[in-house]
């Protein structure tokens, strides 16, 4: 435990106050942390911008908000009780149950005395003579900490977009990403909603229900995969549970992306189109993300993947009546899967509707907002009211806020000008003491993302617990360590489809931001193993040291 674990939060004149480790985002990742942290007997202090715990699920509270992962997958595993108790009421939670589920998680294992919230971290700087972490806060305080664990979350960072006029508008304006918390309803109001990624996806059925008229902005058409979503029973919750201890290991083990379903043994092209088809269509009516592993070449050979792709095409021609919002729904830009596939519920079914409506801005782009309007092409769209599903700055957004400076003074920020750059997507050199959950280089958004935040988490409590009980006070990503993963992780995205799309992966959404493909789509076992492997041998590829003189802070 530090010598000053008990100081309080009150801030009146006295030495700055001392943790082990400050986590920043209280999201999923930030409270498993603080728990895996305290049950190693560590003093830690979590802040948290939010006014409340679950990070994305905190913020993104838009009209349909669901996950994309089946409930009884996208949940804790770190605790038998947790999951054998916790009764998920539909297939896809709605964002509502996955908010009540981690306040439950946060009162459940007491955590929220450790946590503050409607706190942001603006600055961290390494101090090299005390080898500790100043880290200051929007209320101006600074605190010193050991180890900093950044759980700040892939897709936290709400991206606005920059149209003339947006700032003129007379009606409402709404992020998907920074959604009100009291009920937001359309009756009546003629809506647009701009973007037409996930979010929009799934909050255009939603907001059609409501809206008097709807136009949806769309520069990129989409693939998006039925949800089918449905109430569970209590039958196939328990059924589920009795299978946890397999679902969990496979998930962890032997699957590329965290989820549990059975692994395709054959290629697009190994059946033929009857047989294909046929395959095609049941994951079709079963729904869900398992679309993409009907075959095991579909991200990697483009003859196969078109087989897909064109599947889905012509699921899109079937449910869109009008031959020409048909033809603009359907994705040609990109192979199926290369971009973050869609789950929706009823969303290309909501465009045979007479008060919605489909505006291409590829080819009518959107000039600018009038106070009343949006014009493109050069006609103006009467709305009262404006949703930017717009989408986030992923991946290291949400890090980039932070201004971080490790040795010499370095800037996180301008070292990751050309591209994030990191040793297994949890350190980056020249930043010693500085942990990333899920940051680039690593598995995170081509993944189940609770699955790939247990191994992050579970991996830097051990290494914190390594150097600990060996008196090492630094430890840091080795720079030719971190060159060859970048290297790595580049080369294995080369390998796919996935770099064809001009997708977030690649940071694409985000003017001038350079475009490098950012998660490692290796998958989630074999990278597990390089982590396992890379502890195993005594932390390869990092440098620890000792401490060279008596700290001035107390350790742990």
């Amino acid at each position: 435990m530090s010598a000053l674990q008990s100081v309080s939060g009150k801030s009146h004149a006295m030495p700055a106050e001392v943790y082990d480790v400050v986590v920043v985002g209280a999201g999923f990742a930030g409270m498993y942390m603080l728990h895996k942290l305290r049950g190693l007997g560590l003093s830690v202090r979590v802040y948290e911008q939010g006014g409340d715990v679950g990070g994305t699920w905190y913020w993104n509270r838009y009209p349909g908000a669901r996950c994309d992962v089946e409930s009884m997958q996208y949940s804790y595993s770190f605790s038998d009780e947790l999951q054998q108790q916790w009764d998920w009421s539909e297939r896809y939670a709605p964002q509502p149950e996955i908010l009540k589920y981690a306040n439950h998680v946060a009162d459940r294992f007491n955590l929220r005395s450790d946590i503050q919230l409607n706190t942001r971290v603006d600055r961290a700087v390494f101090d090299e003579s005390a080898s500790t972490w100043q880290v200051t806060t929007s209320e101006r305080k600074t605190v010193r900490a050991k180890f900093v664990v950044l759980a700040t979350g892939c897709l936290s960072n709400a991206r606005m977009p920059d149209i003339k006029g947006l700032s003129e508008f007379k009606g409402k304006v709404y992020h998907t990403g920074h959604w009100p918390h009291e009920p937001v309803d359309f009756t009546g109001q003629r809506v647009a909603v701009i973007g037409t990624g996930s979010s929009g996806i799934q909050s255009v059925p939603v907001i059609a229900e409501q809206a008097s008229q709807l136009t949806v902005f769309q520069r990129t058409p989409n693939f998006s995969i039925p949800a089918r979503n449905a109430a569970l029973t209590a039958e196939e919750r328990q059924a589920f549970r009795a299978k946890y201890p397999e679902i969990r290991r496979f998930a962890r083990e032997e699957a590329r992306n965290g989820i549990y379903t059975e692994i395709p043994d054959r290629g697009a092209l190994d059946d033929g189109d009857n047989e294909r088809r046929s395959k095609y269509e049941a994951r079709w009516a079963h729904g869900g993300l398992t679309f993409m592993s009907v075959y095991n070449n579909l991200a990697i050979d483009k003859a196969a993947n078109d087989t897909a792709a064109n599947f889905v095409r012509g699921k899109i021609a079937e449910i869109v009546k009008d031959p020409d919002t048909a033809r603009m729904l359907q994705p040609n830009n990109h192979p199926i899967g290369s971009k973050r596939i869609c789950i929706d519920t009823d969303y290309f079914a909501a465009f045979n509707r007479p008060d919605v409506k489909l505006v291409d801005i590829r080819s009518s782009p959107i000039e600018q907002i009038l106070p009343n309007a949006v014009r493109a092409g050069g006609k103006d769209y009467e709305v009262d009211a404006l949703v930017l599903a717009t989408g986030f700055d992923a991946m290291t957004g949400s890090v980039a806020k932070i201004d971080i400076r490790g040795r010499d003074g370095q800037a996180l920020n301008q070292k990751w000008a050309e591209g994030p750059k990191t040793y297994l997507g949890l350190m980056s050199a020249g930043f010693p003491n500085l942990f990333i959950i899920t940051g680039p280089g690593s598995p995170s958004v081509l993944s189940n993302m609770i699955v790939s935040i247990e191994q992050h988490v579970d991996w830097i409590g051990d290494c914190i617990a390594y150097m600990r009980d060996r008196g090492l006070t630094t430890m840091e990503a080795k720079k030719d360590a971190e060159e060859n993963w970048v290297a790595h992780v580049n080369e294995v995205a080369h390998t796919t489809l996935y770099p064809q799309a001009n997708s977030w992966y690649m940071g694409a959404n985000i003017p001038g931001k350079p475009q490098i493909f950012m998660p490692y789509i290796g998958g989630v076992g074999v990278y597990r193993q390089i982590c396992n492997d890379v502890a195993a041998k005594g932390y390869e590829g990092f440098a620890m040291e000792a401490a060279q003189r008596p700290q001035k802070v107390a350790a742990s």
